[in-house]
C-alpha cells in the first residue's frame, strides 16, 4: 500500500507540473521514477519491456528537470568531482524519492558514491533556494550524520537513570525534538550512517508511517515535521525487517556504474597542483591508469584469491 501510494503522490505532482500530458503516460513515468531507483543496473531492461508489453501505443518522454539538472552539475563542479551520468541520475532519483517518502534509504557498497550523492543535492537545494528559485520544494538544507551503531541504544532514544530515576534524551531522541521544534520552511536531513539491524531500526517504525511521530520509552511522543527527512546510509539490508523495508523509499547505488575512473580524475585534477604536474603529465598519468587497471583488476578477479574481499575502487 505505501509503493502505491508514493506512485499516486508522484503522479499527483506530475499531472500539476503537466497538465496536458496523457494521464496513461503519467502513470508509467510515477511507476517508472518512483521504482527505477531501488532496481539493479540488470532489472531495467526487464523493467522496460514490461512497461512496454503493458502499454505498447503509450510513448513516454524523459522529464526535463531544467534547473536541478542544471545546478547538480555546477553542485558537481564546485565540490571538483566529475559529471558522471549515473552519479547525476542518482542526485535526481534521491531528490524525487525525498519528495514522495519521509524515510529513503541509500543503498550501496563503499565507493558507490552514497555520501557525496546527499552532499551534492544538499548543496543545489540550497543554493537554488539562495537564488529565489520559484520551485517550492528547493529549500536551505540542514543536514545531522551520526552512526547509530557507534553507541547503545540507551544514548541512542534515550533511557531512564537507574540510580536518580531521571529520563535522559538520547542522541537520536534529541536530534529529532531540536529538529521537530523548529520554524520556516528549511528541510533538515537526519543521516543515519551505519548499518541497519533489528535492534535499534524497529523503533523507527512510527517514525517512517505516515504518523511521523518518534514514540520514547518514557511516553514521550516527538511529532515530527513535514519538511524533515531521515535517511539511512547502508552498504545492505540483509537483516532489516520487510515492516522497515516497506516503509522507506530506496535509491540503490553500484561502484560497477560508477567505476573507478571518477576517482582517478578528480585525484588528478585535486591533488596535483599545475607547479606539480602540467595537464599533459595528468593525461599521460591517467592514459597509463586507463591502459592497466582493468587489466589487473579482471587478473585479480579470475585468478587470484582474496583473503579480505575488496571492491574494485579499493
Amino acid at each position: 500500500m505505501r509503493a502505491v501510494k508514493s506512485v499516486l503522490v508522484m503522479a499527483g505532482t506530475l499531472k500539476r507540473a503537466n497538465p496536458a500530458l496523457n494521464e496513461d503516460a503519467v502513470f508509467i513515468r510515477a511507476m517508472r521514477d518512483s521504482n527505477v531507483p531501488k532496481f539493479l543496473k540488470d532489472d531495467l531492461p526487464l523493467f522496460a519491456a514490461i512497461i512496454q508489453d503493458l502499454f505498447p501505443t503509450v510513448e513516454i518522454t524523459d522529464p526535463d528537470y531544467g534547473e536541478l539538472l542544471q545546478q547538480i552539475e555546477l553542485s558537481i563542479d564546485h565540490f571538483s568531482l566529475q559529471r558522471h551520468s549515473v552519479f547525476i541520475l542518482k542526485t535526481i532519483q534521491l531528490f524525487e524519492t525525498f519528495n514522495v517518502r519521509f524515510g529513503v534509504m541509500l543503498v550501496g557498497q563503499t565507493g558507490a558514491g552514497k555520501s557525496t550523492c546527499y552532499k551534492v543535492l544538499q548543496h543545489t537545494m540550497t543554493t537554488l533556494r539562495a537564488q529565489d528559485s520559484k520551485d517550492d520544494r528547493f529549500q536551505n538544507v540542514r543536514k545531522v550524520i551520526f552512526n547509530p551503531k557507534s553507541i547503545s541504544m540507551g544514548e541512542l532514544y534515550g533511557e531512564v537513570n537507574p540510580i536518580s530515576q531521571e529520563w535522559h534524551d538520547g542522541l537520536a531522541s534529541k536530534l529529532m525534538r531540536s529538529a521537530a521544534l523548529e520554524q520556516g520552511e528549511d528541510k533538515a536531513w537526519i543521516v543515519f550512517d551505519g548499518p541497519v539491524d533489528a535492534l535499534w531500526i524497529e523503533n523507527m517504525n512510527t517514525v517512517l508511517d505516515d504518523n511521523m511521530t518518534l514514540c520514547l520509552a518514557n511516553g514521550q511522543r516527538i511529532k515530527l515535521r513535514s519538511q524533515m527527512r531521515i535517511l539511512f546510509e547502508v552498504q545492505d539490508l540483509a537483516v532489516a525487517s520487510p515492516a522497515t523495508v516497506s516503509r522507506c523509499g530506496m535509491v540503490y547505488l553500484t561502484y560497477e556504474e560508477l567505476g573507478w575512473r571518477p576517482f582517478v580524475q578528480t585525484w588528478l585534477k585535486t591533488f596535483f597542483s599545475e607547479d606539480i604536474l602540467s595537464d599533459g603529465m595528468k593525461d599521460f598519468v591517467y592514459s597509463n591508469f586507463d591502459a592497466t587497471i582493468d587489466i589487473g583488476l579482471e587478473k585479480m578477479r579470475e585468478s587470484l584469491s582474496e583473503p579480505v574481499k575488496t571492491a574494485d575502487i579499493q
